[in-house]
């Protein structure tokens, strides 16, 4: 489950901003993940009480912002809604794709304490 590893992560990122802002704990943090980042939101939820225990973000507020895949297509130029990497573009039924948005994960912003 690398979920762990990504909650761990985020911690680390929040304790070195808590410390910058000469702050002693998160109340409000926010993430933006990408549908198309490989993240299992329901797993990072399951992980984040044991990874975030003893933290600054042991008693913060949680808020996940899910970001949809948008591609474009790179034999029509149209750009389209992806639920999966592989999907092909509904105009021309093309699978060569550039992905403009979906695989973000991100610590959109921190409210500290």
């Amino acid at each position: 489950m690398h979920e762990l590893s990504i909650a761990l992560g985020i911690v680390e990122i929040a304790e070195k901003e808590v410390l910058k802002a000469g702050a002693s704990k998160v109340e409000l943090i926010e993430l933006e993940i990408g549908k198309l980042s490989g993240v299992e939101i329901e797993a990072l939820n399951f992980a984040w009480p044991q990874a975030t225990e003893g933290s600054v973000l042991e008693t913060a507020e949680k808020k996940i912002y899910v970001i949809k895949g948008v591609a474009e297509c790179l034999d029509c130029n149209i750009k389209f809604d992806i639920e999966n990497i592989y999907d092909s573009c509904p105009k021309c039924n093309g699978y060569l794709k550039n992905i403009i948005q979906g695989k973000e994960l991100r610590v959109k912003a921190l409210t500290v304490d």
